[in-house]
């Protein structure tokens, strides 16, 4: 990982990380110091909620990053997450768990987190994946204006055409295929369950009962058609896209 890079895709980000145990908090908001220039804390789903609101209302702007355990006495992790989407559906957030609390992850993919991480943390895999996610915020924030969401050198995707162009051409998608590019695309880094894509890929096909297996044949012959799509699989959660 370029740690030159990483400050440079960091440097102009607002992180929250709210955990209410104090000896992690601690610990953990002095690792995020060191990669965030920005980094407030909140020790409960309350106390991060009360943070959020009196941030936007002071700047006129959200976090850039949510980072929170699932887990809090007054306020958990589910609870503070729907109130957040309710006033920010497009809010970044990730979670921390224990190995435990599986149970949790589902709904919360449901209300559409963008990655979690288990306690306790391995770090040099967080680091490396925050390295990916803040990449991808550094270069939605350069494409947000012209319509045009770079993924890598050569490859792009037009939102307004809905066409992914690999070197100045057009790859030949089909209809399907172009759904799903879509939605993992403009969900702005967010797991898709497998049954949100289902429903929008094959919504008019009514004489088809679409399953899981009609979705990773559609994964599997796009990943062969455009490799450097990287569409990734979150195991029994479901899809998204990471920008290397």
């Amino acid at each position: 990982m370029d740690y030159g890079l990483l400050k440079k895709y960091t440097r102009d980000l607002n992180v929250l990380f709210v955990e209410d145990d104090i000896d992690f908090r601690k610990e953990f908001s002095e690792l995020l110091q060191d990669i965030f220039p920005k980094v407030t804390t909140a020790v409960d789903g309350i106390d991060a909620l009360n943070k959020y609101k009196d941030y936007n209302n002071s700047t006129g702007k959200y976090y850039d990053l949510i980072i929170s355990d699932i887990k809090m006495p007054n306020f958990d992790g589910v609870q503070l997450v729907d109130s957040v989407y309710k006033i920010n559906d497009k809010q970044l957030i990730i979670i921390l768990s224990a190995r435990n609390e599986f149970e949790y992850l589902l709904p919360l993919v449901n209300l559409g987190i963008h990655q979690f991480f288990t306690k306790p943390i391995d770090y040099n895999y967080f680091l490396n994946d925050i390295f990916k996610l803040c990449n991808q915020i550094y270069h939605t924030n350069l494409n947000k204006d012209d319509g045009i969401l770079r993924i890598n050198e050569s490859l792009i995707w037009d939102k307004n055409k809905k066409k992914l162009i690999q070197n100045d051409k057009a790859i030949d998608l089909t209809k399907n295929e172009i759904r799903f590019v879509d939605t993992i695309l403009n969900n702005n880094g967010k797991i898709c369950t497998v049954d949100e894509l289902i429903n929008i890929i094959w919504y008019e096909e009514f004489d088809l009962n679409p399953d899981i297996s009609h979705l990773k044949s559609l994964i599997y012959r796009l990943r062969k058609k455009v490799p450097g799509l990287h569409i990734k699989n979150i195991y029994g959660m479901g899809y998204t896209h990471e920008i290397k």
